[in-house]
Protein backbone atom coordinates (compact mmCIF):
# COMPACT_ATOMS: atom_id res chain seq x y z
CA UNK A 1 0.00 0.00 0.00
CA UNK A 2 1.38 2.91 -0.93
CA UNK A 3 2.53 6.25 1.44
CA UNK A 4 0.41 8.58 -0.09
CA UNK A 5 -2.39 8.18 -2.14
CA UNK A 6 -2.66 8.18 -6.23
CA UNK A 7 -4.42 11.43 -7.48
CA UNK A 8 -6.50 8.62 -9.42
CA UNK A 9 -7.26 7.51 -5.98
CA UNK A 10 -8.10 10.78 -4.39
CA UNK A 11 -10.61 11.53 -7.33
CA UNK A 12 -12.44 8.62 -6.80
CA UNK A 13 -12.33 9.61 -3.16
CA UNK A 14 -13.63 13.53 -3.90
CA UNK A 15 -16.37 11.71 -6.25
CA UNK A 16 -17.40 9.26 -3.25
CA UNK A 17 -17.79 12.08 -0.85
CA UNK A 18 -19.57 14.28 -3.45
CA UNK A 19 -22.23 11.43 -3.77
CA UNK A 20 -22.16 10.10 -0.83
CA UNK A 21 -23.12 13.58 0.98
CA UNK A 22 -25.73 13.62 -1.72
CA UNK A 23 -27.47 11.12 -0.19
CA UNK A 24 -28.43 12.29 3.00
CA UNK A 25 -30.50 15.40 1.18
CA UNK A 26 -32.11 12.47 -1.17
CA UNK A 27 -33.10 10.48 1.85
CA UNK A 28 -34.59 13.30 3.43
CA UNK A 29 -36.76 13.50 0.34
CA UNK A 30 -37.45 9.45 -0.40
CA UNK A 31 -38.76 9.17 3.28
CA UNK A 32 -41.55 11.94 3.26
CA UNK A 33 -43.50 9.43 1.10
CA UNK A 34 -41.72 6.08 2.14
CA UNK A 35 -40.87 4.07 5.39
CA UNK A 36 -37.48 3.73 6.08
CA UNK A 37 -36.74 0.00 6.33
CA UNK A 38 -38.94 -0.36 3.14
CA UNK A 39 -36.92 2.83 1.49
CA UNK A 40 -33.47 1.74 1.66
CA UNK A 41 -34.47 -2.61 0.90
CA UNK A 42 -35.99 -1.28 -2.27
CA UNK A 43 -32.88 0.99 -3.21
CA UNK A 44 -30.32 -1.63 -2.46
CA UNK A 45 -31.70 -4.26 -3.85
CA UNK A 46 -32.78 -2.63 -7.11
CA UNK A 47 -29.08 -1.14 -7.10
CA UNK A 48 -27.42 -4.80 -6.75
CA UNK A 49 -29.95 -6.55 -9.66
CA UNK A 50 -28.93 -3.14 -12.07
CA UNK A 51 -25.17 -4.66 -11.20
CA UNK A 52 -25.97 -8.12 -11.52
CA UNK A 53 -27.16 -7.32 -14.79
CA UNK A 54 -24.57 -4.94 -16.23
CA UNK A 55 -22.07 -7.98 -14.41
CA UNK A 56 -23.77 -10.81 -16.96
CA UNK A 57 -23.97 -8.61 -20.04
CA UNK A 58 -19.84 -7.38 -19.66
CA UNK A 59 -18.95 -11.70 -18.81
CA UNK A 60 -17.44 -10.30 -15.25
CA UNK A 61 -16.81 -13.15 -12.73
CA UNK A 62 -18.38 -14.14 -9.71
CA UNK A 63 -16.47 -14.09 -6.29
CA UNK A 64 -15.43 -17.26 -4.75
CA UNK A 65 -13.66 -18.37 -2.20
CA UNK A 66 -12.26 -15.36 0.35
CA UNK A 67 -13.50 -12.82 -2.63
CA UNK A 68 -16.65 -13.70 -1.88
CA UNK A 69 -16.23 -14.23 2.43
CA UNK A 70 -14.99 -10.45 1.65
CA UNK A 71 -18.36 -9.95 -0.12
CA UNK A 72 -20.62 -11.21 2.26
CA UNK A 73 -18.87 -9.23 5.23
CA UNK A 74 -19.27 -6.60 3.07
CA UNK A 75 -22.55 -6.18 2.50
CA UNK A 76 -23.82 -7.56 5.72
CA UNK A 77 -22.20 -5.24 8.11
CA UNK A 78 -22.04 -1.80 5.13
CA UNK A 79 -25.79 -2.42 4.17
CA UNK A 80 -28.05 -4.58 6.26
CA UNK A 81 -26.63 -4.26 9.45
CA UNK A 82 -25.20 -0.49 9.25
CA UNK A 83 -28.39 0.62 7.75
CA UNK A 84 -30.63 -1.34 9.85
CA UNK A 85 -29.08 0.35 13.02
CA UNK A 86 -28.82 3.88 11.61
CA UNK A 87 -32.56 3.97 11.14
CA UNK A 88 -32.93 2.53 13.78
CA UNK A 89 -31.80 5.23 16.03
CA UNK A 90 -32.50 7.76 13.33
CA UNK A 91 -36.21 7.53 14.51
CA UNK A 92 -35.63 9.10 17.60
CA UNK A 93 -32.33 10.78 17.56
CA UNK A 94 -31.99 13.83 15.15
CA UNK A 95 -29.61 14.64 12.45
CA UNK A 96 -27.31 16.56 15.03
CA UNK A 97 -26.79 13.66 17.57
CA UNK A 98 -26.55 11.09 14.33
CA UNK A 99 -23.40 13.15 12.98
CA UNK A 100 -21.84 13.04 16.41
CA UNK A 101 -21.67 9.34 16.30
CA UNK A 102 -21.28 8.61 13.43
CA UNK A 103 -17.72 10.79 13.66
CA UNK A 104 -16.36 8.23 15.28
CA UNK A 105 -16.38 6.14 12.61
CA UNK A 106 -13.11 7.00 11.36
CA UNK A 107 -11.25 6.43 14.92
CA UNK A 108 -13.81 2.92 15.06
CA UNK A 109 -12.32 1.78 11.93
CA UNK A 110 -8.85 2.51 13.36
CA UNK A 111 -9.08 0.61 16.15
CA UNK A 112 -10.83 -2.30 14.60
CA UNK A 113 -8.51 -2.11 11.91
CA UNK A 114 -5.59 -2.40 14.50
CA UNK A 115 -7.40 -5.31 16.39
CA UNK A 116 -7.73 -7.06 13.53
CA UNK A 117 -3.78 -6.96 12.15
CA UNK A 118 -4.98 -4.75 9.10
CA UNK A 119 -3.12 -1.76 9.85
CA UNK A 120 -0.46 -0.18 12.16
CA UNK A 121 -0.86 2.56 14.79
CA UNK A 122 -0.26 6.20 12.65
CA UNK A 123 -0.19 8.35 15.16
CA UNK A 124 -0.60 11.15 12.53
CA UNK A 125 -3.92 9.17 11.88
CA UNK A 126 -5.33 9.20 15.13
CA UNK A 127 -4.53 12.74 15.50
CA UNK A 128 -6.14 13.64 12.43
CA UNK A 129 -9.38 11.40 13.54
CA UNK A 130 -9.59 13.68 16.70
CA UNK A 131 -9.08 16.80 14.88
CA UNK A 132 -11.93 16.12 12.04
CA UNK A 133 -14.12 14.85 15.05
CA UNK A 134 -13.53 17.99 17.01
CA UNK A 135 -14.95 19.55 13.93
CA UNK A 136 -17.99 17.54 13.34
CA UNK A 137 -19.10 18.32 17.19
CA UNK A 138 -18.49 22.44 16.54
CA UNK A 139 -20.45 21.93 13.23
CA UNK A 140 -23.19 20.06 14.86
CA UNK A 141 -23.37 21.96 18.33
CA UNK A 142 -26.38 23.46 18.14
CA UNK A 143 -28.48 20.48 16.56
CA UNK A 144 -27.74 18.36 19.32
CA UNK A 145 -29.93 17.11 21.77
CA UNK A 146 -28.98 15.14 25.43
CA UNK A 147 -32.76 13.72 25.68
CA UNK A 148 -31.95 10.87 23.45
CA UNK A 149 -33.13 7.60 24.16
CA UNK A 150 -29.95 5.25 25.41
CA UNK A 151 -31.31 2.75 22.76
CA UNK A 152 -31.42 4.70 19.80
CA UNK A 153 -27.89 5.86 20.93
CA UNK A 154 -26.65 2.88 20.76
CA UNK A 155 -28.15 1.76 17.86
CA UNK A 156 -26.19 4.36 16.08
CA UNK A 157 -23.02 3.94 17.50
CA UNK A 158 -23.49 -0.02 16.36
CA UNK A 159 -24.66 1.20 13.09
CA UNK A 160 -21.20 3.27 13.03
CA UNK A 161 -19.26 0.24 14.31
CA UNK A 162 -20.97 -2.19 10.95
CA UNK A 163 -19.59 0.91 8.82
CA UNK A 164 -15.94 1.03 10.22
CA UNK A 165 -16.22 -2.92 10.10
CA UNK A 166 -16.94 -3.22 6.61
CA UNK A 167 -14.18 -1.42 5.52
CA UNK A 168 -11.64 -3.88 7.32
CA UNK A 169 -13.29 -6.66 6.27
CA UNK A 170 -12.58 -5.42 2.39
CA UNK A 171 -8.87 -5.06 3.47
CA UNK A 172 -9.13 -8.41 4.96
CA UNK A 173 -10.81 -10.31 2.46
CA UNK A 174 -10.45 -8.53 -1.01
CA UNK A 175 -13.79 -8.82 -3.04
CA UNK A 176 -12.00 -8.23 -5.78
CA UNK A 177 -14.04 -6.63 -9.46
CA UNK A 178 -16.17 -4.56 -7.03
CA UNK A 179 -18.94 -4.65 -10.00
CA UNK A 180 -20.03 -8.36 -9.23
CA UNK A 181 -19.03 -7.66 -5.37
CA UNK A 182 -21.36 -5.04 -5.00
CA UNK A 183 -24.26 -6.89 -6.76
CA UNK A 184 -23.71 -9.79 -3.93
CA UNK A 185 -23.44 -7.77 -0.98
CA UNK A 186 -26.25 -4.75 -2.00
CA UNK A 187 -28.66 -7.64 -2.57
CA UNK A 188 -27.82 -9.42 0.50
CA UNK A 189 -28.42 -6.63 2.49
CA UNK A 190 -31.64 -5.38 0.48
CA UNK A 191 -33.05 -8.17 1.04
CA UNK A 192 -32.23 -8.07 4.59
CA UNK A 193 -33.99 -4.51 5.48
CA UNK A 194 -36.99 -5.58 3.39
CA UNK A 195 -37.11 -8.40 6.29
CA UNK A 196 -37.00 -5.77 8.59
CA UNK A 197 -39.55 -3.56 7.11
CA UNK A 198 -42.42 -6.91 6.48
CA UNK A 199 -41.03 -7.68 10.19
CA UNK A 200 -41.69 -4.25 11.61
CA UNK A 201 -45.52 -3.32 9.46
CA UNK A 202 -43.65 -0.55 7.50
CA UNK A 203 -46.31 -0.22 4.80
CA UNK A 204 -45.06 -1.37 1.44
CA UNK A 205 -45.62 0.59 -1.82
CA UNK A 206 -43.98 3.53 -3.98
CA UNK A 207 -43.43 6.88 -3.61
CA UNK A 208 -46.32 9.28 -4.34
CA UNK A 209 -44.38 12.86 -5.19
CA UNK A 210 -42.69 13.42 -7.77
CA UNK A 211 -39.90 14.47 -5.83
CA UNK A 212 -39.39 11.09 -4.11
CA UNK A 213 -39.72 9.24 -7.50
CA UNK A 214 -36.45 11.42 -8.41
CA UNK A 215 -34.63 10.84 -4.79
CA UNK A 216 -35.57 7.11 -5.46
CA UNK A 217 -33.73 7.34 -8.41
CA UNK A 218 -31.01 9.09 -7.43
CA UNK A 219 -30.27 6.95 -4.30
CA UNK A 220 -30.28 3.46 -6.27
CA UNK A 221 -28.24 4.70 -9.24
CA UNK A 222 -25.40 7.14 -8.15
CA UNK A 223 -26.00 6.67 -4.52
CA UNK A 224 -25.98 3.61 -4.27
CA UNK A 225 -24.29 1.74 -7.44
CA UNK A 226 -21.59 4.62 -7.94
CA UNK A 227 -20.82 5.19 -4.62
CA UNK A 228 -20.72 1.45 -2.88
CA UNK A 229 -18.16 0.74 -6.55
CA UNK A 230 -16.21 3.89 -5.52
CA UNK A 231 -15.88 2.90 -1.85
CA UNK A 232 -14.63 -0.93 -2.92
CA UNK A 233 -12.18 0.82 -5.77
CA UNK A 234 -10.88 3.38 -2.76
CA UNK A 235 -10.16 0.51 -0.41
CA UNK A 236 -8.48 -2.00 -2.90
CA UNK A 237 -6.19 1.56 -3.43
CA UNK A 238 -6.15 2.77 -0.05
CA UNK A 239 -6.02 2.09 3.77
CA UNK A 240 -9.64 1.67 5.48
CA UNK A 241 -8.89 4.15 8.14
CA UNK A 242 -8.28 7.08 5.33
CA UNK A 243 -11.15 5.66 3.30
CA UNK A 244 -13.04 6.26 6.08
CA UNK A 245 -12.37 9.60 6.77
CA UNK A 246 -15.58 10.30 3.90
CA UNK A 247 -18.01 9.92 6.74
CA UNK A 248 -16.18 13.21 8.12
CA UNK A 249 -16.73 14.90 5.08
CA UNK A 250 -20.22 13.70 3.94
CA UNK A 251 -22.15 15.90 6.27
CA UNK A 252 -20.44 19.09 5.17
CA UNK A 253 -21.79 17.91 1.48
CA UNK A 254 -25.36 17.71 2.75
CA UNK A 255 -25.18 21.10 4.41
CA UNK A 256 -23.87 23.02 1.66
CA UNK A 257 -26.36 20.82 -0.61
CA UNK A 258 -28.95 22.14 1.81
CA UNK A 259 -27.99 26.36 1.43
CA UNK A 260 -28.02 25.15 -2.74
CA UNK A 261 -30.69 23.29 -2.68
CA UNK A 262 -33.20 24.09 0.30
CA UNK A 263 -32.23 27.67 0.74
CA UNK A 264 -31.01 26.41 4.40
CA UNK A 265 -29.04 29.05 5.95
CA UNK A 266 -25.23 29.07 6.71
CA UNK A 267 -24.87 28.98 10.21
CA UNK A 268 -21.06 30.10 11.52
CA UNK A 269 -20.09 27.05 13.54
CA UNK A 270 -20.61 25.13 10.33
CA UNK A 271 -17.69 27.39 8.39
CA UNK A 272 -16.04 26.85 11.40
CA UNK A 273 -16.43 23.30 12.01
CA UNK A 274 -15.95 22.95 8.53
CA UNK A 275 -12.50 23.90 8.32
CA UNK A 276 -11.38 22.06 11.72
CA UNK A 277 -12.79 18.72 9.65
CA UNK A 278 -10.49 19.62 6.64
CA UNK A 279 -7.25 20.18 8.45
CA UNK A 280 -7.99 16.98 10.58
CA UNK A 281 -9.29 14.69 7.04
CA UNK A 282 -5.75 16.14 5.23
CA UNK A 283 -3.15 15.49 8.61
CA UNK A 284 -5.10 12.12 9.09
CA UNK A 285 -5.53 10.82 5.55
CA UNK A 286 -3.45 12.71 3.33
CA UNK A 287 -0.32 14.07 4.70
CA UNK A 288 2.65 12.40 4.88
CA UNK A 289 6.17 13.89 5.93
CA UNK A 290 8.96 13.71 3.58
CA UNK A 291 11.53 13.77 5.19
CA UNK A 292 11.08 11.97 8.66
CA UNK A 293 10.03 8.24 8.80
CA UNK A 294 6.24 7.74 10.92
CA UNK A 295 6.52 6.27 13.88
CA UNK A 296 4.70 3.25 13.62
CA UNK A 297 3.56 0.53 16.36
CA UNK A 298 2.67 -2.88 16.04
CA UNK A 299 -0.69 -3.93 16.95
Amino acid sequence: MPSRPASATLLAFAVFVLFGGANAVAVKFALVDLDPFWAAGVRFLLAGLLLFGYAIVTRRRLPRGERLLGTTLFGLFGVGLAYFFLYWGLQQAPAGTTMLILATVPLLTLLLAILQRVERLRWLGLAGAVIASAGIVVVASDQVRLDVPVLSLGALLAGAACLAESAVVAKRFPPGDPVPANAIGMTLGGLLLLAVAIATGEQLGAPVAAEAWWAMAYLIGPGSVVVFILALYILARWTASATSYAFLLFPLVAVVLGVLMLAEPVQPTFVIGGAIVLLGVYIGAVYRPRRMAEVVVSA
